[in-house]
């Protein structure tokens, strides 16, 4: 495996990025970076969903965040998971994009944060979407085209240590 390495995880909510990335960074015993709205909502004591309503009225929200994240992932080598991690990182040396669908996503969300299946699907949808058309104003970048990716793993054909293991070995295979 490249000694200096910089691996960029990306995907919708619910697709796993966050468990994921824990796990590569783990094994790999490289430093994880998962700053996000999450962390950035919690920082200033603010709910998430009302954090997120927020950024779409304020594209400042998303610079600052997309601009940390890759501040963090230039000191060193690193594990990026974030929504954007593989169009933000330029230089990742492995570029891992997770897909499921909606209904998978949906229902893990539904069991880490409660409501309603019906409700999450309802939420999922709207924030893909809403996530769809910030992105392609801020960045003029379409997060449905990630063909680029070195990686396209579907996490619903596979568990966490499984997509962990993939993108682990895919890793190592980098010189």
């Amino acid at each position: 495996m490249k000694q200096d390495i910089k691996i960029a995880i990306s995907g919708r909510s619910g697709c796993g990025n966050t468990t994921v990335t824990k796990l590569v960074s783990e094994q790999l015993g490289l430093k994880m970076i998962n700053y996000t709205f999450h962390t950035m909502a919690e920082e200033q004591g603010i709910e998430f969903e009302e954090f997120c309503r927020m950024a779409e009225k304020d594209p400042e929200i998303d610079y600052a965040l997309d601009r940390k994240q890759v501040e963090l992932a230039s000191e060193g080598q690193c594990v990026l998971g974030s929504r954007l991690a593989i169009w933000m990182l330029k230089e990742a040396d492995l570029k891992v994009f997770l897909t499921a669908p909606p209904e998978v996503r949906a229902s893990r969300i539904f069991t880490r944060e409660g409501g309603s299946i019906e409700q999450q699907m309802a939420r999922t949808s709207a924030r893909d979407e809403r996530d769809h058309l910030r992105y392609q104003k801020l960045y003029d970048i379409d997060n449905n085209h990630f063909d680029f990716a070195d990686l396209v793993i579907d996490t619903s054909k596979a568990d966490q240590f499984e997509v962990a293991r993939q993108i682990i070995e895919a890793a190592q295979a980098i010189v």
